[in-house]
């Protein structure tokens, strides 16, 4: 799909200069387990969260449907924009280390001030009201500025405890990713089991304690292990990696009048180390910065401008994926969802069938597809991260349409006024699908941003997996305000009414589905003309 960039040095790997190497006592699997176990922790918080936080804004908080969609998902952006901020912060001043202390310290705060909102009497005045919903608000969004140093440096954390040189350690590397995920969405399918049902029927403040006691958890559990991991908090001899890319930029303009003899003059043997090499065939106006730049400067500028494309073309799925926090749970919520006589199934914990399926997936994913795979591909992986990104997209656009089918049969119910309710059971398939193009396509964008940065920049390469998820989130927010106001001009119902059996869901996700095919096919021709900026890329 793909050519390959054999020169590993020039753009830097694992054993970049500010970590520590100390490989008889510290990192490999020993410290990358632990992180695992300590990002299991912090995705229980999150997603104790986040899971039924329409719940709560549609129920004691009093939004509309629509409203609170589009909260949600301007708060999810949030949260996967802010990465950017705090990986610059990492990678740029603080190091990962004092990133994820500092962040998670930040992140604590917010969800305990979260739960004390949740215990302020609401309905009693308008100022009590209006007192919840700032305090609600400003801790959410405190939460969200904690997730933006944490999320991109833990999972880079733990992936650095691997070096990229030895080839055992960078196939571990690779499973490390596959593992991480596995643990994360054991995680996630608790706290969508334990703490939705908390919430529902005993208290939102209980339930929004809990994820509170998890994240200190968590931060405890990152300090036992400091002595274990390969880092360091210094930087070594080293320039601020993003004056070195905004320097290749600046001259490459600067020079851009200059002939193409008169660059080579000034330095012939960059020049024609330049020429070498396949990935400099790309964006060749940046070889003009040769006269004062070196060629490990120009790569890493390129590398950078390449992920652009594959950036792009993978909004489109993260548009989609934004839709099962939000309308696939309101969706369940009107269906039948009785398991015995007064026992009913929070319509949330209809998530944890996702995590339930990435557990069940990857395993044999890892441990059968991949050996499998890689007899035949010679790839570590098994499969390149661009045909593991391209697989989960088309399964979610597959997701998309069979939501849509769903949701048309489910509205004829409705309206044939039949007395029992369609069986919420039938949303079960959408779910799973989604939870297998979770495992392909979210783990391969984190291998693919880790793998293809600046050994210096993978915080903000972690940063810019996450920030395609807030562009998803914000694209998926501002169409449904845009449709919801053109739906429900003239008398007519809009397609979010409040009264789902009135809306017309299913006309989204159609729509959502034309939208995924689309980007699916201007990722391929991306993806086909990619070229990696290492031969042990994975």
């Amino acid at each position: 799909m793909a050519i390959t960039y054999s020169s590993a040095d020039e753009l830097g790997n694992t054993t970049e200069g500010f970590l520590e190497i100390r490989e008889n006592t510290s990192g490999g699997w020993k410290s990358a387990r632990l992180i695992i176990v300590v990002q299991m922790a912090e995705r229980f918080a999150y997603f104790g969260i986040a899971s039924n936080l329409i719940m709560y804004l549609t129920g004691p908080l009093g939004e509309s449907t629509a409203a609170a969609a589009a909260n949600v998902n301007a708060w999810t952006g949030t949260v996967a924009f802010l990465p950017l901020l705090g990986g610059f912060l990492a990678d740029s001043y603080l190091g990962r280390f004092r990133t994820i202390i500092i962040s998670s310290s930040l992140y604590i705060l917010g969800l305990g001030l979260l739960s004390f909102s949740t215990m302020i009497p609401s309905h009693q005045s308008k100022d009590s009201n209006q007192l919840q919903e700032t305090i609600f608000f400003f801790s959410l969004y405190l939460v969200a500025i904690g997730q933006g140093g944490y999320n991109p440096c833990i999972k880079v954390f733990g992936a650095d405890q691997f070096d990229g040189n030895d080839h055992k350690e960078a196939r571990d590397k690779s499973s490390f990713f596959n593992w991480l995920m596995f643990g994360n969405c054991i995680s996630i399918l608790t706290t969508r089991l334990v703490s939705t049902y908390i919430q529902e029927n005993l208290s939102w403040s209980l339930g929004f304690g809990i994820p509170s006691v998890s994240m200190l958890l968590s931060l405890f559990l990152f300090l036992l292990g400091t002595t274990s991991y390969r880092f360091s908090t210094e930087r070594v001899g080293k320039k601020n990696p993003f004056a070195r890319i905004s320097r290749v930029f600046m001259e490459a303009l600067k020079n851009r009048r200059q002939p193409d003899l008169d660059i080579a003059n000034a330095n012939a043997n960059e020049t024609l180390l330049l020429l070498a090499h396949q990935s400099s065939k790309q964006f060749r106006f940046l070889d003009r910065a040769a006269i004062s730049c070196e060629l490990a400067e120009i790569e890493e500028a390129k590398a950078v401008l390449r992920l652009i494309p594959i950036w792009i073309t993978s909004v489109v799925y993260t548009i989609v994926h934004a839709q099962s926090p939000t309308f696939f749970t309101k969706q369940g919520a009107t269906m039948d969802r009785s398991i015995s006589p007064g026992l009913l199934v929070p319509a949330a914990t209809l998530q944890s069938f996702i995590n339930l399926s990435v557990v069940v997936f990857i395993p044999i994913y890892d441990r059968l597809l991949v050996p499998f795979a890689r007899s035949f591909t010679q790839n570590s992986s098994g499969i390149t991260t661009l045909q593991r990104i391209g697989t989960g997209i088309f399964l979610s656009i597959l997701a998309m349409v069979l939501a849509a089918l769903v949701e048309t049969k489910r509205l004829q119910a409705a309206r044939d006024e039949l007395s029992i309710p369609m069986s919420v059971w039938w949303l079960i398939p959408q779910y799973v699908i989604f939870g297998v193009s979770d495992m392909f396509t979210m783990v391969g964008l984190q291998e693919f941003f880790y793998g293809q940065v600046p050994s210096e920049l993978r915080s903000v390469g972690m940063a810019l997996n996450l920030s395609i998820y807030g562009a998803g989130n914000y694209l998926s927010s501002f169409m449904i305000s845009v449709i919801d106001k053109i739906t429900n001009q003239y008398g007519q119902r809009s397609w979010f009414d409040n009264d789902l059996d009135q809306a017309h869901l299913d006309y989204f996700y159609w729509l959502l589905a034309c939208l995924g095919f689309i980007g699916f096919a201007f990722y391929l021709w991306f993806a086909k003309s990619y070229v990696y900026s290492r031969s042990n890329t994975f």
